[in-house]
């Protein structure tokens, strides 16, 4: 492709250093789309004839179709997927194919490539991200009654259904989902017409073209157009904080399916043994997630410190992006359906949940509650509930065992009503302020959710 400047051919080991094909094939029906539109271009600018554009548009649908069928022959020494399909299409039609790089370069065909990809994988992880959301309210919802622990620095504070608790991760998921449909909307915007840096003598009808792939605008700046990789970055920081809620949401079935806890089972299609202990059921696709998202945090890392240090425009440092931005998607998305697909067969223990729940200290908050509501000062109530709860491990003596007369040692603001609020059911149901973790509450935000997700009754 650059043969009239250069003397002496390529060296094979500088072939392998600088392909790209081997991980940027998988562009090729954005590269073939990208094209036939460009080639629509040509073809107003005056450049192509109808027959030309007729024949171009022909030959790479021919290639795609190789292509996916994994019949098509890549060749390293044409370095990248443009020039593969470029070389393939001029060998196939001839002069028309000769005609086509016409008023583009690599530096904007590959970038409306990776916008064109990043449309598309947005839109396939936003799906993915539901699918989970869809298993964590569908378990929820067969285990209405399940309730457990809530833990601060792991160690328990106060009761919440089962429900309220994987609430909090769909919420998080959400987010998740918003930040890549935010990041689409800069996305949208087509580079091509911008050429290798100044665009072209050649008048194309960017905004032809634009509407011809989708795109909701074209870029002002064609410098910026080439080298601007900012889209890549924020769907990789997106992409990496949903690893880490996929990593917070592995620690808790982690914990949950140990012996220690005993709160869940895993199916055993979704777990595997040891190789020396047989007793063993091991949550691997749990921690398996929880050890990807260092993937995703590296792909982050790698792409903005390539970016760092790049002078205006393209520099071939951003050959690097794409493994980034493929490893991440990949990873996300089979974290993702893993997840989906284990929860949805995941069977819950309420027993040993109810079990761990009804720990009387659970209740300590609302004691401190109930003095407040009798006119005792928040931090006085703390602090005669920190005293009773000394004296309940001290005498070994659980707070629903004690008589009246031991909790007004304490405080005289003790009346026989507080042996009610310390029954587990009517502590949870006492808990009624938006997003509190009430069984009405809670039921309100699973039939909201399901609504939300499509799901059926």
């Amino acid at each position: 492709m650059w043969k009239g400047r250069f003397q002496e051919e390529t060296t094979d080991l500088m072939k392998r250093f600088g392909e790209s094909i081997s991980f940027d094939w998988r562009l090729f029906k954005h590269d073939i789309r990208a094209s036939i539109a460009h080639a629509r271009g040509l073809e107003r600018a005056g450049i192509l004839t109808a027959e030309e554009v007729a024949q171009i548009s022909s030959g790479l649908r021919e290639i795609e179709g190789e292509i996916a069928e994994g019949t098509f022959a890549f060749s390293v020494d044409l370095e990248d997927i443009h020039m593969n399909i470029e070389k393939a299409l001029t060998n196939r039609i001839g002069p028309a194919g000769a005609k086509l790089h016409t008023a583009r370069s690599r530096n904007d065909q590959v970038a409306v490539d990776m916008r064109l990809y990043a449309k598309e994988t947005i839109d396939l992880i936003g799906g993915k991200i539901q699918e989970l959301q869809r298993s964590l309210v569908g378990l929820s919802r067969r285990f209405p009654g399940a309730v457990l622990p809530g833990y601060t620095h792991l160690q328990r504070g106060q009761p919440v259904l089962l429900g309220h608790h994987l609430l909090a991760y769909v919420e998080m998921l959400e987010r998740d989902r918003g930040r890549l449909l935010d990041a689409r909307v800069r996305v949208d915007c087509m580079p091509l017409g911008s050429g290798a840096l100044a665009g072209s003598t050649i008048l194309i009808d960017r905004e032809a073209v634009a509407k011809d792939l989708g795109f909701a605008c074209v870029s002002r700046n064609s410098m910026d157009a080439v080298s601007d990789r900012d889209f890549m970055a924020e769907m990789l920081f997106a992409l990496a904080l949903l690893g880490t809620h996929l990593s917070r949401l592995s620690e808790d079935v982690i914990l949950w399916v140990s012996a220690e806890f005993g709160f869940m089972s895993l199916s055993d299609a979704h777990t595997t043994g040891s190789s020396l202990m047989p007793q063993k059921k091991n949550p691997d696709a749990a921690e398996l997630t929880r050890g990807k998202t260092g993937r995703l945090y590296g792909n982050l890392i790698a792409l903005l410190t390539t970016l760092k240090g790049l002078p205006m425009t393209y520099n071939r440092d951003l050959q690097e992006d794409k493994e980034r931005l493929f490893d991440s998607i990949d990873t996300a998305e089979l974290c993702l359906s893993i997840f989906a697909e284990m929860m949805a067969e995941a069977t819950v223990n309420e027993a040993a949940m109810r079990e761990a729940a009804s720990d009387p200290f659970l209740l300590a908050t609302d004691l401190a509650d109930y003095l407040v509501k009798a006119g005792v000062p928040f931090r006085q109530a703390h602090e005669v509930v920190g005293q009773l709860t000394a004296y309940s491990l001290e005498h070994e003596k659980a707070f629903p065992d004690m008589s009246l007369a031991e909790f007004q040692q304490f405080s005289e603001a003790f009346g026989e009503d507080v042996f009610a609020m310390l029954e587990l059911d009517k502590a949870l149901e006492a808990r009624q302020a938006i997003g509190a973790p009430s069984p009405t509450r809670v039921r309100k935000e699973l039939a909201n959710w399901a609504t939300a997700l499509g799901m059926s009754d």
